[in-house]
């Protein structure tokens, strides 16, 4: 499904959130979908009021790490939100230039160790390493299993590298990442 312009300014007003003239806008947003494993959600990337690259994304941890977390609490689910300033360009894992975190970011922990991604209970915030990164190095992923603890995730690696170089060339050093829901729409 995709959204305009004027449908994602709306939500955003409605929640409070900014739309960046002059800045690059982040955009992702988390399908209806609650079953993990599927490159099912979309991130909007939009300068002004030209018209938005629209990529397949997964903002939801693979089936992997869901029943393998990485922390006691369970594994990482981003809390939608507007997180200001909250990511820069830096090395994911130490291996490659991708959207790292930079400021405290909500999560969920799902711990149940099921498929299902558990979006509610207690809110944990801080710095979580979720980044925004691609999957596969080379091409395109079916099912992002690995590829996720937490981080919002590219399905395909054209995709991942366009994103990237636009966001070098924005001159921006901190950049904005918003997460909606298809039901806010």
């Amino acid at each position: 499904m995709e959204f305009t312009i004027d449908q994602i300014k709306e939500v955003l007003a409605k929640k409070g959130y900014k739309f960046f003239d002059d800045e690059l806008n982040i955009i992702g947003i988390r399908s209806n979908n609650n079953v993990s494993n599927s490159f099912d959600d979309w991130l909007y990337l939009i300068k002004g009021d030209d018209d938005p690259l629209i990529f397949p994304i997964t903002t939801d941890p693979g089936t992997y790490w869901l029943n393998n977390p990485l922390s006691v609490d369970g594994t990482a689910v981003l809390v939608p939100g507007q997180y200001i300033g909250s990511h820069k360009i830096g090395l994911h894992q130490g291996k490659y230039e991708a959207l790292k975190q930079e400021s405290y970011l909500k999560v969920w922990r799902d711990n149940n160790k099921d498929n299902i991604i558990d979006k509610e209970g207690k809110i944990y915030q801080g710095m979580f390493g979720i980044n925004i990164h691609r999957s596969n190095p080379t091409s395109e992923s079916q099912i992002v299993e690995k590829w996720s603890a937490g981080c919002q995730v590219f399905q395909k690696v054209d995709d991942f590298d366009r994103f990237m170089q636009i966001c070098k060339d924005s001159g921006q050093s901190l950049f904005t990442y918003t997460l909606l829901e298809e039901s806010d729409f």
